[in-house]
């Protein structure tokens, strides 16, 4: 993860979303889960899919996630 977690701007950073480590284009204090909403602190930030580019807040609204992608192919 880049070492630079953000300005901690409060607002919600950019980030480009890799296979085991992501790269923040705009700094911020967290991102959005995508299956919940909920704000995710940069520094609590475990689970994401490289494929939709996008954050979750936990490994259940991962599966969530990964589940809805399934029924959607």
């Amino acid at each position: 993860m880049n070492s630079f977690l953000g300005g901690l701007s409060g607002g919600e950073a950019e980030i480009d979303y890799h296979d085991s480590d992501i790269d923040i284009r705009k700094p911020g204090a967290f991102v959005t889960c995508a299956i919940t909403g909920d704000k995710i602190g940069l520094q609590n930030l475990r689970y994401w899919s490289v494929d939709r580019q996008e954050a979750y807040r936990d490994a259940a609204a991962s599966l969530e996630a990964h589940q809805k992608y399934l029924g959607q192919k």
